[in-house]
């Protein structure tokens, strides 16, 4: 052989080595046993372990679904934290309003308080007869003291109904004043301001005295719009220094504030008013069933308003007729 032809031999062999080594290496590469270099070195073909960037976006992801990440931090989204603040705020609402509720009704409930101890307190200047066979007796010189307004007593036997009447220059000074001069919640019992007084003067005689829902004041009087109240009562008093006069209900009827067909007080003759008498009847509420025959034979009435809750009306009125002029 010669030795062009062995240095031609012999690079073919040259050749072919590394043709086989290439080939052995891209079988290598074939079956995972070489490393296969990446961008992120750290990355390796087979490694079981995520990269970095692959544990990051799993990470994200869990952020998005739970409010709190893997460290316990809350979450920056900002519906949520708008979500959160919302709540917070409506739920210190809540409470602000269920404090205020409280405190009203702890307010109007130590009016009601407040308004007993006065009733109480004038209450001890008159001793009552419970059944209403007697008038109360009343010390006069010691209710002047506590103020000179004081015109008569009402009293309903076997009710709350039980106060001293007043009489001021206008039909509000009482409304919300007590006695001695000071704010009350249901003020005191008064006579209309253009009564003669001390009342019973006039054809018909006024007195106004609050509705109070704890059932003070004049509240029985309000509950007289059931027939079987109304007939439980048989006497109403009403006495002054001078005079003591029984009466009893003839009917009870509904009206609005803005009646001024109530505020009559004298009329040119009897006949016109048992005429008022018979109107109002026609439209009572309840009443006595000889009601009719009796307004034929008043002369003067007694006329207790009070406020009620019934929608369309307001104002609830017992017309009361003395017994001495009734009587058969």
């Amino acid at each position: 052989m010669s030795n062009s032809q062995g240095k031609h031999f012999g690079q073919s062999a040259d050749s072919g080595a590394e043709r086989a080594a290439q080939d052995d290496t891209s079988d290598q590469r074939a079956t995972g046993f070489i490393p296969v270099v990446t961008d992120d070195p750290s990355s390796t073909v087979g490694d079981a372990r995520p990269s970095r960037r692959s544990r990051r976006v799993k990470s994200d992801s869990y952020r998005e679904t739970d409010p709190y990440d893997l460290s316990g931090r809350r979450s920056r989204d900002p519906r949520k934290r708008r979500s959160r603040i919302i709540s917070t705020l409506l739920f210190i609402v809540g409470i602000a309003l269920i404090a205020a509720a409280a405190g009203m009704y702890g307010y109007s409930q130590w009016q009601y308080h407040e308004q007993d101890v006065e009733n109480e307190k004038l209450a001890a200047y008159a001793t009552v007869d419970d059944q209403g066979n007697q008038p109360p007796v009343v010390d006069w010189a010691a209710l002047k003291a506590v103020n000179p307004e004081v015109v008569g007593w009402v009293q309903i036997p076997n009710t709350v109904v039980s106060f001293p009447v007043y009489q001021a220059s206008d039909n509000d000074k009482y409304l919300h004043t007590n006695a001695e001069g000071n704010y009350s919640l249901g003020g005191q019992v008064f006579m209309d301001y253009q009564n003669l007084a001390p009342g019973m003067l006039d054809q018909q005689t006024i007195i106004y005295g609050h509705h109070l829902r704890n059932g003070a004041m004049f509240k029985p009087i309000a509950d007289m719009d059931k027939q079987e109240a109304f007939d439980s009562v048989s006497t109403v008093w009403y006495v002054t220094e001078d005079a003591n006069y029984e009466l009893e209900p003839l009917f009870l009827y509904y009206t609005d504030e803005n009646d001024t067909n109530v505020r009559v007080f004298d009329w040119t003759s009897e006949e016109e008013f048992h005429s008022y008498l018979s109107g109002l009847l026609a439209k009572s509420v309840t009443s006595r069933s000889d009601a009719g025959e009796l307004i034929g034979k008043a002369s003067h009435v007694l006329t207790l308003c009070t406020c009620n809750y019934i929608d369309g009306y307001g104002r609830t009125i017992l017309v009361c007729v003395p017994k001495s002029e009734v009587a058969s």
